[in-house]
């Protein structure tokens, strides 16, 4: 099945506003805090806020990058994986809100430019072999973003509880 006409297009945009709702939704977390408290992390969690910035532009630019490349972009199960999730929900010293959120809206540009101009959203990949994955299953486009939607969601509810833990502050509720 290829994507054809108005119903394609449609899809497609459905696909982008949902993913816009769901950044500004975890965008609006991080305004008008300072340096200092988007790497706090005042729950038992070791998340903060900036740390949820870098992996969410990680998974947004790896997922995309597998609707073109393959599995190759995200690799599979090796010894490497754990620690470089975990490293993803960190920020460097030098890593500022400003360079985050600008990092984040060119992963999202990016991603929003290849919805609009892939052959066909049922373009699919095998995922890589590894114990989170359905051994030999494929991922079609559409699926990496309903996954890319999901990850954004989860991670905005995560950031919004941890907002609210520094200065009071909600942004969903």
């Amino acid at each position: 099945m290829t994507d054809q006409g108005e119903n394609s297009h449609s899809e497609r945009r459905e696909f982008i506003s949902t993913m816009t709702k769901q950044r500004k939704l975890l965008v609006l977390t991080v305004r008008g805090l300072s340096e200092e408290q988007i790497r706090l992390r005042p729950t038992p969690s070791a998340l903060c806020l900036g740390g949820l910035l870098t992996h969410v532009t990680m998974v947004e630019q790896s997922w995309s990058n597998f609707i073109v490349q393959g599995s190759s972009a995200i690799g599979g199960a090796d010894p490497t994986s754990l620690p470089h999730h975990d490293a993803s929900f960190e920020m460097t010293d030098g890593e500022t809100l400003v360079v985050l959120l600008e990092r984040y809206d060119q992963a999202a540009r990016s991603t929003n430019e290849l919805v609009m101009a892939l052959p066909s959203l049922d373009l699919s990949h095998p995922l890589p072999e590894a114990p989170w994955f359905k051994e030999g299953a494929s991922w079609s486009a559409r699926r990496v973003l309903l996954h890319i939607i999901a990850e954004t969601a989860q991670h905005a509810g995560h950031a919004d509880i941890i907002r609210e833990a520094i200065d009071g502050a909600k942004t969903m509720g």
